[in-house]
């Protein structure tokens, strides 16, 4: 039986030292904190690369005095986060290079280590998927754009043994940038992108069978979409927004950006619209490129790109609760 979902909008206030508004930047929660890093203001222009903190108890920000091998800005970037480590992989520089380095952030003693970059890493890409098995202590990486054109590999990163590893592509899930990427009991699930036009299929990769499979959902489902964010609630896949029909400008311009937030029960693969609440005067309205992470069982969603062209620097949590 299908379950019923209830989604709520909360803004979250944001008091002193907020960095400035951004898109194509990433964020994680380690703790009661999210720290944030990477993006860009001007089309293709990374802002910096500082470590920006919030802490959503006192609702401040504060720039995280870091040393060691400290990564280039970069825009594309994807940053998870696991215990109190965040891991960086990969962008686009501002020379408008692709980079493949992965970098750790110790974020109570703020120092910067180099993992893997050049033949150690994956190939160099930009706007692809990260996510974090944090239970067995790995991470997942796919797709993306590449020096020569969208990728569709899959590759997981051992944060015991420090080492990265190919798995097998699948046949059918093409080339794409923008997925979004989770991993729910044991498989890892691709979800949408954008190769040309904005993609709606979905695939599940078995972890331990080494399988792909095209996965068939029914109900009403999303219109294909990119630069979505991702989250897992229990067995469920949550998504919210993104880009539904790209700018004629490319990345320079803004296409048209959706509000709408989607769960997949990823064991009956069946899609739900949850009811929606807002919680104060405002919800973030339709958006895409911005920076998402997991929290708890919400998903907190920061900046990124409006409709009109603008970047954004608010802040909202998205908390997902069954009916009962």
């Amino acid at each position: 039986m299908t379950k019923q979902f209830q989604a709520f909008w909360h803004e979250v206030t944001q008091l002193d030292g907020a960095p400035k508004a951004r898109s194509s930047h990433s964020v994680a929660m380690c703790g009661k904190r999210a720290y944030v890093f990477g993006g860009e203001f001007l089309p293709r222009v990374p802002i910096d690369n500082l470590v920006h903190a919030f802490d959503l108890e006192s609702r401040t920000w504060s720039i995280i005095e870091s040393k060691g091998e400290v990564p280039a800005p970069r825009v594309g970037v994807t940053l998870v986060a696991v215990d109190n480590i965040l891991y960086v992989f990969a962008g686009r520089n501002k020379e408008h290079k692709e980079l493949n380095d992965l970098f750790s952030f110790n974020v109570d003693t703020g120092e910067w280590k180099l993992l893997t970059s050049g033949a150690k890493s994956p190939p160099e890409r930009s706007y692809h998927a990260f996510t974090a098995d944090e239970g067995n202590k790995k991470l997942y990486t796919f797709g993306g754009c590449g020096k020569d054109g969208r990728l569709n590999d899959l590759w997981v990163y051992d944060i015991k043994s420090g080492e990265w590893e190919a798995h097998p592509s699948s046949s059918t899930c093409i080339p794409r940038g923008g997925p979004g990427l989770v991993v729910v009991n044991g498989a890892v699930w691709v979800i949408f992108g954008f190769n040309g036009r904005e993609l709606k299929d979905v695939h599940r990769y078995d972890v331990a069978n080494k399988s792909w499979e095209e996965v068939e959902t029914t109900s009403d489902k999303p219109t294909g979409r990119s630069v979505s964010g991702t989250s897992v609630f229990e067995r469920n896949i949550l998504i919210y927004g993104g880009e539904v029909d790209p700018s004629d400008q490319g990345h320079l311009g803004a296409g048209a950006f959706s509000d709408e937030i989607w769960v997949l029960d990823s064991e009956l693969r069946v899609w739900s619209k949850p009811q929606v609440t807002v919680e104060g005067s405002r919800n973030p309205g339709a958006r895409g490129w911005y920076a998402f992470s997991s929290y708890e069982n919400s998903m907190l969603v920061y900046g990124g790109n409006s409709d009109s062209n603008d970047r954004l620097d608010d802040m909202f949590v998205l908390t997902l609760k069954m009916d009962t």
